[in-house]
């Protein structure tokens, strides 16, 4: 995938930097969502001299370029992840954060616009509850 990605900016016409290889290498080689302090911190281990704003610029730039999306999946700060908007569930209790299409919210969606003239913007911000593990009985 990291590939992929240095062959995209090359074909926009972007310079393959090393502050934006190790980005998308920090980004790949991820398990999970990572705020873009744990992105420079992950940079910075292999690429002592790459600035942690080039790091938040090189995030900036990735997202308008559809490459990476943030998302706010609570109180803390926002997190990067590489491709398509998904949308985030986020269990109140442990904190467990589950990945579902944007498409589960599509009669949600609907009904919000066609009732309220609402559209919605998925994968921006989680949604909250309770996970299986942590369910309340009804």
């Amino acid at each position: 995938m990291d590939q992929d990605i240095i062959s995209e900016l090359r074909r926009r016409g972007y310079r393959i930097t090393t502050a934006r290889r190790a980005v998308v290498s920090s980004l790949v080689g991820a398990t999970g969502h990572l705020t873009a302090d744990q992105v420079a911190h992950t940079v910075k281990a292999t690429n002592p001299d790459v600035d942690t704003s080039t790091v938040y610029r090189t995030l900036g730039l990735f997202e308008d370029l559809g490459i990476v999306e943030h998302a706010h999946l609570g109180h803390g700060p926002a997190v990067y992840h590489l491709g398509k908007t998904h949308q985030h569930l986020v269990c109140e209790v442990c904190g467990a954060v589950i990945d579902v299409p944007v498409e589960a919210l599509d009669v949600l969606a609907l009904e919000l616009r066609e009732r309220y003239g609402f559209q919605i913007r998925p994968g921006h911000f989680a949604l909250t509850g309770r996970c299986d593990q942590h369910a309340v009985s009804e």
